[in-house]
């Protein structure tokens, strides 16, 4: 094997690898939500036991940041505000193809909540403080933050990154449930939704990013390499 092909299969492993995990993730977020559908209306325990917790031990700052939570984590600011801005913010640093893959996660995992949504018809909690639409499964609230907190961390590989990362789908999903909004295994079928989402179109858009970062790098070599001669 010569050194072009070797470089082509390190380079496409990781690639492969995000895709796996993405189907997989995906895969699960469906078996999950089959696992609902059949054994009928009645939640699992944990999500009882969970949903009485919050019940119980109601916090008006808690309940206050939860509908914030609501607000930035859905409706149009989730699915329309935030999209567009981090795109255009990717475009405008010369990071297209990046850009073109934050919408397309983010539409991505939107459209398979839907689907999922309407293919379950799971009941929301009764004791809902919110207005919501239809269908409990999977958590479009924390299918959305998971969708984000991967892209974040594929697009900018920082240990700090996925620490923010996985801190703000567990606030998102938190606040789901404390609303009553879901059921915690709503929550945790929306994080796999959101994540799988992610994780394909990564590798889909893999080869196309990386045009991205070449140019880039060509770019500061550029500016590097003229620093010297403008300076002598």
């Amino acid at each position: 094997m010569d050194a072009t092909a070797i470089e082509d299969v390190l380079d496409t492993r990781p690639q492969r690898f995000r895709a796996v995990v993405g189907v997989v993730l995906i895969a699960l977020a469906c078996g999950l939500g089959a696992w609902v559908f059949f054994r009928g209306p009645s939640p699992f325990a944990i999500d009882v036991w969970w949903n009485q917790l919050f019940a119980a031990a109601p916090s008006q700052p808690v309940y206050v940041f939860a509908l914030v939570m609501d607000t930035v984590g859905g409706h149009l600011t989730a699915v329309l505000i935030v999209p567009v801005l981090g795109a255009l913010a990717l475009f405008l640093s010369r990071r297209r193809w990046s850009a073109l893959y934050f919408l397309s996660a983010s539409v991505g995992s939107a459209l398979l909540v839907q689907v999922l949504k309407h293919t379950f018809g799971r009941a929301r909690p009764e004791d809902i403080l919110i207005l919501s639409d239809y269908g409990s499964f999977p958590s479009g609230h924390t299918a959305n933050a998971a969708t984000i907190a991967v892209v974040a961390a594929v697009l900018f590989p920082r240990a700090w990154v996925r620490i923010v990362g996985v801190a703000w789908v567990v606030l998102m999903a938190f606040s789901r449930t404390y609303l009553h909004a879901h059921w915690l295994s709503d929550t945790a079928g929306g994080a796999l939704v959101g994540a799988g989402a992610a994780f394909v179109l990564a590798a889909a858009f893999s080869r196309l990013r990386a045009r991205d970062e070449d140019r880039l790098t060509i770019r500061r070599l550029r500016k590097t390499d003229a620093g010297p001669a403008v300076s002598s």
